[in-house]
Parts: C-alpha cells; structure tokens; sequence
C-alpha cells in the first residue's frame, strides 16, 4: 500500500510518451478516477482468477477437496497479491509514462504466464512456472518502487526502498521453494505468504504513500465486478453445456436461477454504500486491503462451485447433491460476511446492521435442501437486498 510525504501537483495525461520524473501523487486530487491501463490490467488478471476457478470446480466434483480448495487459495493468493500491491502502488504514483506503461504490461505478462502453469500446479502440484510468472510480475513491481525512490527523499525515499526490498527478499525465497522436497514446502510457504503480507506494513510502519482513499474504493469495486462477471460466465458455460446435451432441465433451471440471483444480489450487497469515507489511515486501509482476498476468493469461488451444481443437477459429479450445493453456499455465505465485515458495519446501524450476518446463516443452512439449496440460497440473497432497501428507505 502506499505517503503522506509531500505530494506535488500530478501532471497527469500531459504526454504520456513523455518519460517524467515518478513523484508521488496528492491523496486530495480530485476526480480520480481508474485509467484505461489500470482496466486492462484487471481484464488480464481476470483470466488467471477464471483459470484458477475451473481447475477449483474440476477438483471439487470429483471429490478432491483438500487438494482443489489448497490448491485454490494459492493460485488466488497469488493473482491477489500482485494485483493488490499495484493498485496501491499505481494510486499513490502513477505517472502514464512510457516506462510506467512498459513495466505494467509486464506484470501483465507474468500473470498470464501464473495462469498458464495453475493446471499444472492443481493437477501434478508443479509450481514452476506459476512461481515464474509470480517472480515476473513482483519484480517488475520492485522496478516501480526503486523508480518511485529516485524520485523521492528522505523517509518517503526510505519506504519506497524498503518495499524493493522486501519484495525482492520474498522472490529469492520462492525460486528456492521450487529446488526444495515436498515435506518443506508445507512448512515454507506459508512463511512466505506471511513475509510478503508483512512487507507493506513494514515498509510503511513510519509513513505512508498517498493512496487515493476514493480511487483505491473505485479500483476494489471494479475488480469485485469482473470476478462477479466471470463467475455469471462460468455458470452460463455450465449451463450451456448440460443444456446442449439434454440432460435434467428441471434441475438446471433452479441452479441457473439461484445462481443468478445470487451473483445479482452480491453486487448489490457490496455497493449499497460508499466505502472511500471509512479508508482513512493504514491501519483501516491495511484490514480493508487485506480482507479482500476472502472477497474476491469467495465471490470467484461461487461461480466454481455453480459449475459444480451444474454437474451434479445432469449426474457428472462424482459427490452428493448436498456437497454440490454446499460448493455454492458455503462461498456465498463467506461473500456476505466479509462484505459485512469489511463495509456495512461500519455505515449501518439497527436491524440492518445484523442483516447479513443472519443472511450468511440462511444461506449456510440452505445446504440442506440438496439440489434445491442453490435456488433457495438465491431467494435469500435477494431477500436480504429487499429487506435492506426497506430498512434504507426508513432511515431515510
């Protein structure tokens, strides 16, 4: 994440071919808004959290669960963490330049080539060129930060310094985890998911950069709305498929319908209210980053577990109908916890203040309905958004 150090007037979309000196940005600009480059950048990211998603509903129809959901939640933290710490980085210094341009299309590249190798990390734990493309896209970050330190001084030199750092340390560490047997690899990889959580908060323990509050909310909802947007297209691909072959219509229609109604009332849910008022220091801003990886895990993961559904509604899946449908409800109902967690607590007050914290139950407990959850799971979901409207308008 990213200073209060002294922020001078940005001279942005002057001439982009111009190469300029990378200075911080001002935390009070106003109209900031997200840039054509940062949409590609989440468009292309998007594929690896679709990659990520297929390979999921692979494993978790055919039982393997312990393998598909470990599998899952390093795939994503990877995807997550590299597009996380550009956004922070880019709304604290993006400057539109041609090298700025350049080192972002390379991240681009690495997150492709992490997607290439997701198959391989889910099917034979090969992490190889997953880890490749990883490192490619945290070293062209480091790139940025020494960039950004050359333009800066004193201890906002200091923090950008400590981030290349950091970064770099981490990257060492996960080239050797590729050299190294299985049995430590359980036990590093986790440490290395701690050390690159803790280089932020390190790097910014004195100051922080000048992240834009309401262009970071901007740039968190439109990566909610693309992994929303993937996962209505993996559940259309599902079933279109099932469809095409003719097979349980009866079935598939209250899986379509729920999951649609889920997907609807999600976005709903997350932008009911403005976020960008409650991100005022890091300690907010570092909890509210952070918990977005259940967020986007959970709300990519339901467009998985609707595949699931799917598979189950014809007879393909190799598990229950009430596991199939816990595929869908156990992350819906952690979306709409963690949206509580992270956004309406802090804005609601009354009865809609535990709404969806008795949603998230509901839907849990709609498991128990078998091949009928999904749909009843939906219905919830899009009461919960009327009952919130209601209690809106009240206040009001």
């Amino acid at each position: 994440m990213t200073s209060d150090s002294a922020a001078s007037p940005h001279p942005h979309h002057t001439d982009p071919r111009a190469v300029r000196r990378m200075v911080p940005r001002s935390r009070d600009e106003p109209h900031r808004v997200a840039t054509p480059l940062e949409l590609f950048f989440d468009l292309c990211f998007v594929v690896a959290v679709g990659q990520a998603g297929r390979e999921l509903a692979h494993d978790l129809a055919a039982g393997h669960w312990g393998d598909g959901l470990t599998g899952y939640l390093f795939a994503f933290f990877a995807i997550w963490w590299a597009w996380m710490n550009f956004t922070w980085f880019a709304s604290a210094y993006d400057c539109d330049d041609v090298p700025y341009r350049i080192t972002t299309l390379v991240q681009i590249a690495g997150v492709l080539i992490l997607a290439a190798g997701v198959p391989r990390m889910f099917a034979d734990q090969d992490l190889v060129l997953s880890v490749i493309g990883y490192v490619v896209m945290r070293l062209a970050m480091v790139t940025q930060w020494l960039r950004a330190a050359a333009g800066e001084e004193g201890p906002a030199r200091g923090v950008a310094l400590r981030y290349a750092a950091g970064i770099t340390l981490c990257q060492i560490a996960w080239v050797v985890v590729l050299v190294l047997p299985d049995g430590a690899r359980a036990v590093l990889i986790p440490l290395g998911i701690v050390a690159e959580l803790s280089v932020p908060v390190l790097a910014e323990l004195r100051l922080r950069t000048t992240w834009h509050p309401h262009h970071i909310a901007e740039r968190y909802g439109l990566f909610t709305l693309i992994v929303l947007g993937e996962t209505v297209a993996a559940a259309t691909i599902a079933v279109q498929s099932a469809v095409d072959e003719h097979e349980g219509l009866s079935r598939l229609l209250p899986v379509a319908g729920g999951g649609l109604l889920i997907c609807f009332s999600a976005w709903w849910i997350y932008f009911a209210r403005p976020v960008h008022e409650h991100l005022r220091s890091n300690r907010q801003a570092f909890l509210w980053g952070y918990g977005h990886y259940l967020v986007f895990g959970a709300a990519a993961a339901i467009g998985a577990g609707l595949e699931v559904a799917v598979e189950s509604a014809v007879h393909k899946a190799h598990i229950s109908e009430t596991a199939a449908t816990a595929t869908v409800t156990v992350p819906t109902a952690l979306y709409l916890i963690t949206v509580w967690l992270l956004h309406s607590r802090h804005v609601k007050t009354g009865a809609a203040q535990v709404l969806l914290p008795v949603a998230s139950v509901a839907v849990l407990a709609c498991t128990a309905a078998g091949w009928a959850g999904v749909l009843a799971a939906g219905l919830v979901s899009a009461v919960t958004v009327g009952v919130g409207v209601v209690l809106h308008a009240r206040e009001g």
